[in-house]
């Protein structure tokens, strides 16, 4: 039987939502929206509601099954009642000759620079170069957004190219540096 991953760190949980996170997600969407707005494209107004989250979470166990998209939140391990403090997305899985993901995530903001992301991308890299068995992964980020750079930087992610008008952020088309992550031991499925 197929399971949905739980990953642990030392400090956090990585897991795929469910049905039951609608209202804990609303409130970290709604709590980071002008944290996370650059780096983000345009929401409509209901993604910041409880009723688009039921909906969302309604079919998301059934999507990271057939490995269309794996969504984990971030919760701490023990001792706070924080929530959700964060997200990792791995999203455009492509399998046959790529095998290859697009890496997404955000913080908290009152949890910047606590090393919760790079613990968390640590244990999520882990995840999507063994057990779900990909041999690339893309991030991409806004030139400006210097934490990012040193993060991916830091986990070996290498630049690849520069995108000029890459994504729709923050209502205007802002250019992106392209990264990677290859697994050096990738093995066929």
């Amino acid at each position: 039987m197929l399971t949905l991953p739980v990953l642990h760190t030392d400090r956090l949980v990585l897991r795929v939502p469910g049905p039951d996170d609608a209202a804990a997600l609303t409130a970290f969407v709604v709590q980071n929206r002008h944290h996370l707005r650059s780096s983000e494209p345009e929401r409509p107004s209901d993604y910041f509601t409880e009723p688009y989250w039921a909906a969302e979470l309604s079919t998301l166990a059934s999507r990271v099954l057939a490995e269309e998209v794996v969504p984990f939140i971030l919760v701490p391990r023990a001792g706070t009642d924080a929530g959700i403090i964060g997200r990792v997305t791995f999203s455009g899985i492509a399998r046959g000759p790529f095998q290859a993901a697009f890496l997404g995530y955000g913080l908290a903001s009152q949890h910047v620079g606590q090393g919760f992301m790079f613990e968390a991308l640590q244990a999520a890299i882990t995840y999507a170069f063994q057990p779900l068995k990909l041999h690339r992964i893309m991030a991409n980020y806004v030139p400006t957004n210097e934490r990012s750079a040193r993060l991916l930087s830091r986990l070996g992610f290498e630049r690849e190219g520069y995108a000029r008008a890459y994504l729709r952020l923050d209502g205007r088309w802002q250019d992106h540096v392209l990264t990677a992550l290859t697994n050096d031991h990738w093995t066929p499925a």
